[in-house]
């Protein structure tokens, strides 16, 4: 068998590992809080590089989850909420959990304890199947409806999110789907090597929320280094099956990581950190806000479901 998964403990962290073991990458998951992608790493020489910028233990993701939403899963909404109000067939919304700067942020499903429905380890690839039925928990959004996520991790470094939301409630929902990681390549964000396929960047107040219109840009067309680029902004992407929608390498190591997102995630979030060690990639179905300005709100029927794919790929030049 080419490929295992096993239950493993990294420091207090209850984790499910999915390994190659004619590569040696592995991938880690925190089912107990919000199916976390804690590991996506890879063998270089005699060390490991490890692309998830993850939590290091119990105490560092008690405190700080809810603050920097590292590899969160962004559901029922993405990003920033204004206020953390919005109205809905003809009712008005307001989520009482907000940001310090007054805006609900990232959703509310973060934190919260996914089921393992299947374990799938054979010769080709590993998968894994995980599930939260969310019921009417915040009166802020009183619907219910099953988030599923299945992670597959196959041969030539590529593992692919798939994530399907099946509405529950009698009534239709709004939802938007995203994923929140932070990638780190080893070093320096300045030093990497950036490149996404959109030329339109949606235009944001200071609170982070888009103002409706976008203005072109292209610098990053095409592979470019970061440098001192500050990122917090939301991209359009630009279909194409034939390409990656985002590529991201460290020439000083080789490494490159490839994203894929299906025609369901067509935004893409960019955040740089203040300590520049790692790049928050994010696909998201839906813009900033969404909720209120509709770019991208899907509003599912009593029954009907729908899924989001991105796939990953890790490899050196």
């Amino acid at each position: 068998m080419s490929f295992t998964i096993t239950r493993e403990k990294d420091e207090d962290l209850d984790l499910l590992q999915m390994t190659d073991l004619s590569s040696g990458i592995q991938v880690s998951i925190l089912p107990g809080t919000g199916a976390l992608l804690h590991e996506f790493s890879i063998p270089l020489g005699n060390r490991r590089i490890q692309v998830i910028d993850h939590y290091k233990n119990q105490a560092d993701l008690h405190h700080h989850l809810s603050s920097s939403y590292k590899s969160a899963k962004l559901s029922p909404f993405v990003c920033r909420m204004a206020e953390g109000k919005y109205a809905f067939e003809e009712k008005t919304f307001e989520f009482r959990n907000k940001f310090n700067d007054g805006s609900a942020i990232h959703g509310i499903l973060y934190n919260k304890p996914f089921t393992v429905l299947e374990k799938i380890a054979g010769d080709k690839e590993a998968s894994l199947l995980l599930a939260y039925t969310y019921r009417h928990e915040d009166p802020a959004y009183p619907f219910d409806y099953t988030i599923q996520i299945r992670y597959t991790l196959g041969s030539h470094g590529c593992l692919e999110l798939l994530t399907t939301v099946i509405n529950h409630s009698p009534v239709r929902i709004p939802i938007a789907d995203g994923w929140h990681p932070y990638f780190s390549l080893e070093g320096k964000v300045n030093d990497w090597l950036l490149s996404f396929h959109s030329t339109q960047n949606l235009v944001f107040d200071e609170r982070l929320i888009p103002r409706g219109h976008m203005v072109e840009t292209k610098k990053f067309y095409v592979p470019t280094q970061i440098g001192s680029e500050f990122f917090d902004h939301c991209f359009l992407l630009e279909p194409d099956p034939d390409l990656p929608a985002v590529q991201l390498e460290n020439p000083a190591n080789g490494l490159c990581l490839l994203l894929y997102p299906d025609q369901h995630y067509p935004y893409l979030q960019i955040y740089t950190p203040p300590h520049r060690t790692s790049i928050a990639l994010e696909n998201l179905s839906a813009a900033p806000d969404a909720f209120n300005n509709g770019l991208g709100l899907l509003i599912l029927e009593p029954g009907e479901s729908q899924s989001f794919g991105v796939r990953y790929q890790l490899k050196f030049r």
